[in-house]
């Protein structure tokens, strides 16, 4: 039978299984709860936008979209979220997905702190984002039902995840500061670091190796 949390089915496939345990396994009780509440947000904002994601695309995506924070990073320094899509991928393209499906979840995962844009897009990618904007910043969570909120919260409780979250997005960005220019992602670090300071844009087309 079929898991639901408040109305929202979690999908009951064999990936969504495996995604699930591997998540648990791999990163905190503060990214499992945090990635749960993510999809069943971003499924009731479907319900209330008339929005058809793919379900199990939808879960997957919000499984994995923090998973960068609190991998070990590769030879190659990337964003955290491409990290995370990056492992997202591998793992559908292991588990049998055809590549466009793969190419969703990258793309919401890739996208999901980016502003502006992902609304624009598929319905995966518009809710994978909306899903975490309501659960960081409580954006849209006052046009949801006051009973649903309190049943996922209950599900999955928040406990201090201001300041928990905000630590474990120090400590996943700390040690890449570079990847963060042009992002959301420098704020954390500008706040939380000390002596870190950001690299503007004006700054950069200023230093560029040209005359005028």
């Amino acid at each position: 039978m079929s898991e639901v949390i408040a109305g929202a089915e979690i999908p009951d496939t064999a990936a969504v299984a495996e995604a699930t345990r591997l998540v648990q396994e791999t990163t905190s009780p503060l990214i499992y709860h945090h990635s749960r509440r993510v999809f069943v947000f971003g499924a009731i904002h479907a319900h209330r936008l008339g929005l058809e994601p793919d379900p199990e695309l939808l879960y997957l995506a919000a499984m994995f979209h923090d998973t960068g924070l609190l991998t070990p990073f590769s030879d190659t320094e990337q964003r955290f979220e491409v990290d995370g899509a990056d492992h997202a991928r591998k793992f559908m393209l292991d588990s049998g997905f055809p590549a466009s499906a793969a190419d969703v979840v990258w793309t919401a995962i890739a996208l999901h702190t980016t502003p502006g844009i992902p609304e624009r897009m598929g319905p995966e990618v518009a809710l994978t984002n909306l899903g975490v904007l309501t659960d960081v910043l409580g954006l849209g969570v006052g046009e949801l039902d006051r009973g649903q909120v309190d049943e996922i919260t209950a599900i999955h409780p928040r406990g201090d995840f201001k300041n928990e979250f905000l630590q474990t997005y120090v400590e996943g960005l700390k040690h890449r500061p570079d990847t963060t220019n042009g992002t959301v992602n420098s704020d954390v670090l500008e706040h939380f670091v000390p002596g870190f300071q950001r690299i503007t844009t004006v700054e950069r087309m200023m230093s560029a190796p040209w005359p005028n």
